[in-house]
């Protein structure tokens, strides 16, 4: 006899899949070519706080896509452990977290600083698989 803990378990998992296979593919995120080729340092421990304050409710805890606010989104918010996202110059991953679009809010004024942004693309970076 299955019990009621476990088919509500079934009905969680099958409601989560059901949004996430529901959620579109995000379309192509050209990045300007001044932003492609830039570096910056960033400190670890630093991304790690940001990433636990802003990025992880939809981004998780390791970059996978599958936070507590992601299945409420229309946009799958990405892997950042694969090989696409870890594809993207540093620059590029700067830019899409400085500037956002659609359901990805830009971040250049939340976090105004720089430096922390850079912070967050080295931590990003190390989410790879």
């Amino acid at each position: 006899m299955i019990s009621i803990a476990a088919m509500m378990f079934a009905a969680f998992l099958f409601v989560f899949a059901n949004n996430v296979m529901a959620q579109k593919k995000p379309g192509p995120w050209e990045t300007p070519a001044k932003y492609k080729t830039m570096k910056g340092k960033g400190d670890l421990a630093t991304g790690k706080e940001l990433w636990a304050k802003h990025c992880k409710s939809c981004h998780g805890a390791k970059g996978l896509g599958d936070g507590p606010k992601a299945a409420g989104l229309k946009t799958f918010s990405g892997d950042f452990s694969g090989k696409t996202f870890q594809a993207l110059t540093d620059g590029e991953i700067f830019y899409k977290t400085s500037f956002g679009r659609d359901e990805m809010p830009a971040y250049d004024k939340k976090i105004a600083d720089e430096a922390d942004r850079w912070a967050l693309v080295a931590y990003m970076r190390t989410m790879k698989k």
